[in-house]
This record gives C-alpha cells, structure tokens and sequence, in this order.
C-alpha cells in the first residue's frame, strides 16, 4: 500500500509523457537520488533509448496536428509505459500487489492521456502555433515537477496528480465542441486527400 502514491502519480505523468518519467526515474535512481527506483530504470540501454525517444517527443510534441497524430500513435503506448513503470515500482514479481499496480499505473495513464490528447485537439482549432508550445513546455514541466516532488513527498505528489487529472477532465468536458470541430477538419482533409489521389471531385452541394 505505501507505494500506490507513488504508483498513481507515476501513472498519471506517463499519460503525458511516458518517456520522460522513465528517463526522470532512471536518472534519480542511477545517480543515487532517490532508492525507490528499481534497477531495470537505471540501466544504461533504458536511460539511452527513453533520451532519444523524449527528444523525439519534445519536439513532435510542439508542432501543431503533429502532436495529435503523435498522441493517436501513442494511446497504447502510454498506459502500457504506466502499467510497466508502476508494476516495477511495486516489485515482487508475479505477485497481487505488482498486478494491482500496474493495473492502477495503466488506467491512469490512458485517463490522463485521453485528456492530453483531447486538449491538444481544442487547442489545435487555434490558427497560431504558441498555445502547442506552451501547453507542450507545461505538460514537461509539470510531469519532470510532480515526480521529482513524487520521490519525496509520494501521498502530496499523489494529490496534485489526483487534482490535475480531475481538472484536466473537466477542462476536456468544456472543450468538447473544439474537440469536435477538430476531428470534422481532421477528417475531411483526409477525404481530400483520398479525392485528389483517385482524381475524384467533392460531390455538389
């Protein structure tokens, strides 16, 4: 039980970015900063890999339409990061606690994930690129902020997570038609596309 804060918080944050909070974890239990990260985080093909995929996400993360065909690529990606990174947290292998874990690491990813990704899309709908930098800059802040604060302070970290997640749901919630004027223009390029690739014509109106 003592390590579901942090298992919760860790879940949530990999929603947003899974990459950071492995190299985030990797690198605090690597250079002795914290003993709670277990030892598949701190090796060096991990900590390689997880850099280079966060560099990766930085900066698809930041492009506009981009960051949402990145987030559409990542919706399984997420929460089986979260589910993983939390069962690690949990240690004993094969055990109940370690299945609850990563059950709790891996629903709270795809929760916070679906708010990302739902947020980006109404932000999307913006015809100025500086609100997906911005939110970009504030998801990695926020998720580099809260697990460091995780690491030492597990229950508060677990709160903000908690308060975040319900707020961003919330938000999500408020910027519904946004989503869906995103998702209409998403889908008809496509069909321009899928037209002028056949040589087809948009029917009269």
């Amino acid at each position: 039980m003592s390590v579901i804060p942090l298992v919760f918080t860790s879940g949530w944050a990999s929603g947003i970015n899974a990459y950071a909070v492995v190299l985030l974890l990797g690198l605090f239990g690597a250079t002795g900063v914290s003993d709670e990260v277990p030892a598949a985080l701190q090796r060096t093909d991990v900590l390689i890999v997880a850099g280079a995929l966060f560099l990766c996400e930085a900066v698809a993360d930041k492009i506009p339409y981009v960051d949402s065909v990145w987030d559409t690529a990542h919706t399984v990606i997420r929460p089986v990061a979260g589910a993983v990174v939390a069962a690690l947290l949990a240690g004993e292998s094969g055990s109940l606690p370690e299945l609850a874990a990563g059950a709790i690491g891996g629903s709270t990813a795809l929760m916070s994930h679906l708010v990302k990704a739902g947020t980006r899309m109404a932000v999307n709908t913006s015809p100025e690129p500086f609100s997906n930098v911005g939110m970009s800059i504030a998801e990695d802040l926020g998720v580099a902020g809260v697990i460091t604060f995780a690491l030492f302070n597990p229950v508060a970290a677990a709160v903000i997570a908690a308060v975040l997640l319900v707020l961003g749901i919330i938000t999500v919630l408020f910027l519904a038609s946004r989503i869906r004027r995103f998702l209409r223009r998403r889908a008809q390029r496509r069909e321009e596309k899928r037209l002028a690739g056949t040589g087809g014509h948009w029917p009269p109106g």
